[in-house]
């Protein structure tokens, strides 16, 4: 049996931004379901993360998620398990209120997936999983309980552990300790949006890119299957963030003008300017990304105060905001915890985010 694995699905990220549903919805129609068809797969679990906010969602998003995400799952007829994640409760110390209820079940209880709220091995194929949602104070002493009792060799969570890559170089100091793991033959999990793995945890990744953290990092969705327990990635090819090196001592008027604009259309790019010698080419670039239809485009082109030693370093300095943020915390001497300023910061940050775009 196979069963298709996907996480952090995050339905209406941005400020419920109708660019980024587009572009998730882009992978879910043109890749996701056409591959669970093409191959038959019957069965899918979602590790957490349904939806982006705790407290409320935009009811064109939630109206597209709905029909176009959940009602394909009915019309494939995927069984379709979800597993309650982080961001998809109201409460901090409680699963009970939450998204998933609200936006996938109906008074008649047909077409409706199966909702884990409370930690619960489930039997697929006759493999026992231990399928764990994320824990809170209400559900912490029987998440607890099972992660050490359960006769089972497979979990598949909600979890954040400590010592794993959050995104690419953000490494989690907090959360369980990765020896609460040691005695299981493999754990999935969602939470984390970087794809990573020790061998026995393995951090599935999310689908799509969201924020620029995620730029040039592996996305896709994963097949489980129960009589090899081996997992299979299935990369996704499209691709949100871009960024462009503009350099007219290298590429000149013809270059420009053959140029592919068109590929950026709905997109967020960055110009890495490492020379311009011809503004009136410049703006010229600029004016054809704009004409091109993109969602964002910003111009990175002062490194006055950094020491650079090629053009590669150059590209490597458009680094994305928490990278940032996480290298100039280090480099301040204050007398509170590191890792914890740069927890509080993260949240304002996507805060900041789940600000964006509102109407």
């Amino acid at each position: 049996m196979k069963i298709a694995l996907i996480n952090d699905t995050h339905f209406g990220a941005r400020g419920d931004s109708h660019v980024f549903n587009d572009f998730f919805f882009k992978f879910w129609e043109n890749t996701f379901f056409p591959y669970l068809k093409e191959h038959n797969i019957k069965t899918c679990i979602h590790l957490g993360d349904v939806v982006d906010r705790r407290k409320f969602i935009n009811h064109n998003i939630a109206s597209d998620f709905q029909n176009r995400f959940m009602r394909r799952f009915w019309q494939e007829g995927i069984d379709t398990h979800i597993l309650i994640g982080n961001h998809d409760t109201y409460f901090k110390n409680t699963n009970k209120v939450n998204a998933i209820q609200n936006l996938c079940t109906s008074y008649d209880g047909v077409n409706e997936p199966f909702i884990y709220d409370d930690p619960k091995v489930v039997s697929f194929d006759g493999v026992d999983i231990l399928l764990m949602p994320w824990i809170c104070e209400e559900n912490y002493d029987r998440s607890m309980a099972l992660l050490k009792d359960a006769k089972v060799q497979l979990v598949f969570g909600h979890f954040e552990i400590s010592g794993f890559e959050m995104d690419r170089g953000n490494v989690c100091h907090e959360g369980l300790n990765r020896d609460v793991f040691d005695r299981f033959d493999m754990v999935l999990s969602g939470h984390f949006h970087h794809k990573s793995s020790d061998g026995v945890v393995h951090y599935l990744g999310n689908q799509y890119e969201i924020t620029w953290a995620d730029y040039n990092d592996t996305r896709g969705f994963h097949i489980f299957d129960t009589e090899t327990r081996q997992i299979e990635f299935i990369p996704n090819p499209y691709k949100m963030f871009f960024k462009i090196v503009y350099d007219d001592s290298e590429h000149d008027f013809e270059y420009w003008k053959k140029y592919d604009y068109s590929q950026y259309q709905g997109t967020h790019v960055k110009v890495i300017v490492v020379n311009k010698q011809n503004p009136y080419l410049f703006d010229t670039v600029i004016d054809n990304l704009y004409k091109a239809g993109l969602a964002d485009i910003s111009v990175v082109e002062d490194f006055t105060e950094i020491i650079i030693e090629d053009d590669k370093d150059i590209v490597d300095q458009a680094e994305d905001t928490m990278t940032i943020l996480s290298k100039y915390i280090d480099n301040l001497e204050l007398n509170v915890d590191n890792e914890k300023l740069k927890t509080f910061m993260r949240e304002l940050y996507v805060e900041a985010l789940n600000t964006e775009n509102i109407e």
